[in-house]
């Protein structure tokens, strides 16, 4: 899974970008001078992929990962325009999952104005006319084609530029592309042009102290309109308090959490939204050499699951062994759970839930 952030310069994107990571990470730069790009790479927590692991003794320990981005930020002087994201910027969070936007709610001495509900909707609007813009410019490229094609190939451009007149219409609307339904030709055209709206969006409340970012909240959801179902997903963090727990050994961050009376790290928060928010759950395979946690969307069959291991497994596969990870714990060996009737063969059209210990049998 890939996240990237975006946010105004000065919202305290980067802060955020170290709270999500901090020294968990592999984090690198990328690209050249002071507008360069960090990329960290996050184990995801996970108490049942470790357990299953010093249960079977696994010499090699692989948890899911995620991929955070933390580009530029937006350019103020350059807000409305539609340009002000930035090429640079476009190309870097383009195969993004899901979109971060930090949102400023706390002063301090630089100069900038302490905006939340102004400064949402400006983000919103720079998404919006990110896409329309490759919409109309789409659209004014189809209408040139039409005239000098016929047959098949005229009548499949037709198609796209009726899918191409609805985008436009939502997003001049202000509505972003993922409130609209679309079928499973209409989501094959769309898939290639990457558009920023139809990603999932989390917005980060980044507070200061004794601000309350649930009140800033409420009052963003009330600028929005449209169906609920596509508004973003809401969180509130204080960026400079997350960042300090991120960085204290395990030990410190304990004893840190309960002085400030915080339940659980923004970190481990925004990995949870995050899963959630994108439908996503996880398998494991399991085994004396290997546990692996693999991440899947929700829905997802036993054959596409194996296709996410290897593709030799989808395209060979026969059947799958199932056994769910508290059932597997308990029973402490797969012979016992198949004893205890916990360990089940299915094929491909088994719909997989989260949690469960599989075994591909496959033949190519």
């Amino acid at each position: 899974m890939q996240i990237a952030l975006i946010g105004f310069s000065k919202s305290g994107k980067t802060t955020v970008f170290n709270a999500l990571t901090g020294a968990n990470a592999e984090v690198s730069a990328f690209a050249a001078g002071k507008d360069k790009t960090h990329r960290a790479v996050v184990e995801v927590p996970d108490d049942r992929l470790k357990k299953l692991s010093d249960l079977f003794e696994s010499k090699k320990y692989c948890p899911a990962t995620i991929d955070y981005l933390d580009p530029i930020g937006i350019r103020r002087d350059q807000a409305g325009t539609g340009e002000s994201l930035g090429l640079d910027m476009l190309n870097t969070i383009a195969n993004a999952d899901a979109l971060v936007a930090v949102i400023r709610a706390f002063q301090d001495d630089s100069g900038v104005d302490c905006a939340p509900v102004a400064d949402f909707e400006a983000v919103h609007l720079e998404l919006v006319l990110s896409d329309l813009a490759k919409v109309e410019n789409r659209l004014e490229r189809l209408k040139s084609q039409m005239q000098r094609i016929a047959g098949k190939d005229r009548a499949k451009m037709e198609v796209e530029a009726v899918v191409m007149e609805r985008l436009k219409g939502a997003l001049e609307s202000s509505q972003p592309i993922r409130s609209l339904e679309f079928d499973v030709e209409e989501d094959r055209i769309l898939k290639s042009f990457q558009f920023l709206t139809s990603k999932q969006l989390i917005i980060v409340v980044n507070t200061g102290e004794g601000v309350d970012g649930e009140e800033l909240i409420s009052k963003m959801k009330a600028t929005l309109s449209g169906d609920e179902k596509a508004y973003p997903v809401f969180l509130t963090l204080c960026g400079n308090t997350e960042m300090e727990i991120a960085q204290l050994a395990p030990e410190e961050r304990v004893m840190f959490l309960e002085e400030y009376g915080i339940t659980e790290p923004g970190a481990a928060r925004m990995i949870r939204l995050s899963y959630a928010a994108l439908g996503l759950i996880s398998f494991f395979t399991i085994g004396p050499q290997e546990a692996h946690a693999w991440t899947i969307r929700k829905g997802i069959s036993a054959v596409e699951a194996a296709g996410t291991i290897h593709s030799d497994l989808q395209r060979g596969f026969i059947r799958a062994q199932i056994t769910p990870w508290d059932l597997l714990l308990k029973d402490k060996t797969f012979a016992e759970a198949k004893k205890q009737a916990h360990l089940r063969v299915e094929g491909k059209e088994y719909v997989m839930t989260d949690g469960d210990v599989v075994e591909v049998m496959f033949s190519v």
